[in-house]
């Protein structure tokens, strides 16, 4: 997590400045090189934590390349009319992926041992890397300039926004609400559920919302998406609340289920939005600091709730998540540009396109402003 934070800024120029599918195919080389060194560690018989760990930072601050620079993969790839179904998709596969991955790597383990976990894990982005290879992507070349100059243009992107800032709060209040639900849940599943098995099934079920809520983004398509969507984000207070309250487990598990439901219609509601209002020049590096921000409120949640529960119970860090996901959301939906901003119409038609999705070559031009506060000054 370390690394990763502390690139995810540097990532963001980097996918604004270089080729989006050369980033992504480094990032997925040097992934693959480190989960294969660990598979093969663990194989030898004699693996250190050390070397784990040493791997874990590599993975970590690849990632940080890897994500500021998925909005600008698809932007290149995908033709904007298409944006919203493209994004439902793989929002459909990631939660695929996050149900099924965790049964198949039990089955590895289970079989064949982790070390073969690892080289299989280390194949799957083996795999990624020749998929990028069959594919061409527009790119949109940046202007050369310095670090700092990059840096402060892509902060600049995200303050002239209200909407995405705001937005971001939004986003990092959830993600530290989620790591208290995580680092709690589990001893008060065992403690007031019914054991082990009632965890399992709460997160049993968020992975199955997650999966219906993404293709229900794809097929609606609201006028003013944020309002709704922050809804949907909303819905997380549910479980903290419940799970605080001492409720049932059938009635946690159906609010863990519809909360995660609510994140699956959101990611690409917000996804699709971002790409079609930020210029393609700045995209990866305003995405990095949506993913700064989320990804930063993890491990503040993770001790935050330990403190919280040694000083006044484990209930009490579980009802203030909850009131600052309700704050947090509320507060969003009254900024301004939150209650302006509408959904493009025609994404295809606000590209100034000087090259055609999926082709190589020049790629594509500005892509014009959703925010009307923000239209003059340009996820």
């Amino acid at each position: 997590m370390v690394p990763r934070l502390l690139l995810l800024p540097l990532g963001g120029v980097v996918g604004d400045r270089f080729d989006a599918r050369t980033v992504a195919l480094v990032t997925d080389l040097v992934s693959c090189a480190a989960q294969l060194w660990v598979g093969l560690q663990l194989l030898s018989g004699e693996p250190e934590l050390w070397q784990m760990a040493f791997a874990s930072a590599i993975g970590g601050g690849a990632s940080a390349f890897a994500l500021p620079t998925l909005p600008r993969l698809i932007t290149g790839t995908v033709p904007g009319a298409d944006l919203q179904a493209a994004n439902s998709a793989l929002g459909v596969v990631r939660s695929a992926a996050r149900l099924g991955g965790p049964a198949l790597a039990g089955l590895l383990i289970l079989t064949v041992g982790p070390g073969w976990a690892f080289v299989v894990d280390a194949a799957s982005f083996a795999l990624s890397a020749l998929l990028l290879l069959a594919i061409r992507v527009a790119h949109v070349p940046a202007d050369g300039r310095s670090l700092r100059v990059d840096l402060v243009e892509g902060w600049h992107e995200v303050r002239s926004r209200d909407w995405y800032w705001t937005s971001l709060i939004a986003h990092a209040v959830w993600n530290g609400a989620a790591a208290v639900l995580m680092t709690l849940g589990p001893a008060l599943a065992v403690r007031q559920l019914g054991g082990e098995g009632a965890w399992v099934a709460i997160l049993q079920a968020g992975a199955v919302g997650l999966l219906l809520g993404s293709p229900l983004a794809g097929r609606a398509h609201p006028r003013r998406p944020f309002p709704l969507a922050n809804l949907g984000l909303a819905t997380y207070a549910l479980p903290l609340a419940l799970l605080a309250a001492g409720a049932p487990a059938v009635a946690v598990i159906a609010a863990y289920g519809l909360a995660l439901a609510g994140l699956g219609f959101l990611n690409p509601v917000w996804e699709t939005s971002v790409q079609a209002a930020i210029p393609p020049g700045v995209l990866a590096r305003v995405t990095s600091y949506d993913w700064l921000l989320s990804l930063g409120a993890m491990p503040l949640g993770y001790v935050l709730a330990l403190l919280a529960a040694d000083a006044w119970g484990p209930r009490a860090p579980l009802v203030a998540a909850a009131v600052a996901m309700g704050l947090a959301c509320a507060g969003t939906a009254a900024a301004p540009g939150v209650r302006r901003f509408t959904a493009p119409v025609g994404t295809a038609a606000s590209y100034a396109a000087t090259g055609s999705p999926g082709t190589s070559g020049r790629g594509r031009g500005e892509k014009t402003s959703a925010d009307p506060a923000a239209a003059s000054a340009e996820r």
